[in-house]
């Protein structure tokens, strides 16, 4: 995330995808959306280098004002980022009076986006999406499995783990061996003898559940293991007291999910759709502005079940 070197970012997101088709699109603050890549060289103007001290409010006025632009200057898609209510969800937890306040913040600032667009005249011409991108789930201290408990079986070096939690992910020297190394994992883990133990599944990447889609990239490490919902792993054992919250555990639990809300011509109004997983949104962001996608793990035919026909 640190570096904006195009090698990093794999796939084409959709302001790539709207460049290449010869459109204007803009981009407040989406993660990858500095990095120059295809036809996308993050335009002034039109692109806003990550700054989190800038106002909610100034990121709003400034996708407002591009309506101001000629017409044939106002970009045809654009993204908006606000890091709350999730900033806060780390520090307290997702049950917090403080995400109740973070809340309705951003509930303020999207009335001061529909606002702006309503001054325009163009609200209901436009084609607004409100998404967030996973969940949250409270993390506490008495969830915790220390790998250092399992050196009866096999010891852990702090240098093989790349991620703790939400997704335990090591990467052994080649001379050691995953396989034998996921065994005397779960052996332990299962024995009973360490705490919270049964709360964590080590799997070689390519045994975990296909429906996660997390095998097959060289950058995944060759031992993944999957936790519990709210559970974390750490090293060893530091005394440490502290709640928060988490999110990027397995997205069938519930508290994983998020809202998606619509309005626009395109979208029939008081509708409500079943769940989805947002690898959807590409497909039907393109299917929006008509044109072509790139190929992506979203379905065809999704766009079909959420958006209005064609007049």
């Amino acid at each position: 995330m640190a570096s904006h070197e195009p090698h990093w970012w794999l796939g084409e997101p959709l302001w790539e995808t709207v460049a290449k088709r010869g459109e204007k699109a803009a981009t407040y603050f989406w993660p990858g959306s500095e990095v120059t890549k295809g036809d996308w060289n993050c335009p002034d103007y039109y692109c806003e280098h990550y700054n989190g001290s800038v106002p909610f409010e100034d990121r709003v006025d400034k996708i407002i004002s591009y309506f101001d632009l000629p017409s044939e200057e106002i970009p045809v898609f654009m993204t908006l980022y606000f890091e709350d209510p999730d900033h806060q969800g780390h520090q307290v937890g997702p049950d917090d009076p403080e995400i109740t306040r973070a809340v309705v913040r951003i509930d303020e600032m999207i009335g001061r986006l529909i606002k702006g667009l309503e001054e325009r005249g163009v609200f209901e011409d436009v084609n607004v999406i409100m998404v967030g991108d996973h969940g949250m789930v409270g993390t506490c201290d008495r969830k915790l499995i220390f790998l250092d408990d399992l050196a009866p079986w096999v010891e852990i070096k702090l240098d093989w783990v790349q991620s703790y939690t939400p997704l335990l992910a090591i990467s052994p020297p080649p001379e050691f061996s995953a396989k034998e190394i996921v065994a005397k994992m779960n052996e332990g883990l299962q024995s009973g003898k360490v705490e919270n133990g049964k709360n964590l599944r080590v799997f070689l990447k390519e045994d975990l559940p296909s429906r996660l889609h997390y095998a097959d990239s060289y950058r995944i490490p060759p031992i993944i293991g999957l936790l519990e919902e709210g559970y974390k792993v750490e090293q060893k054992n530091s005394n440490k007291n502290e709640c928060g919250g988490a999110h990027g555990y397995d997205n069938a639990f519930f508290s994983m999910r998020t809202v998606f809300m619509a309005h626009g011509p395109k979208f029939a109004r008081g509708r409500k759709v079943p769940s989805f997983e947002n690898v959807q949104i590409y497909n039907l962001v393109t299917s929006i502005l008509n044109i072509e996608g790139a190929p992506n793990n979203g379905s065809d035919s999704f766009p079909n079940s959420v958006l209005l026909p064609d007049a």
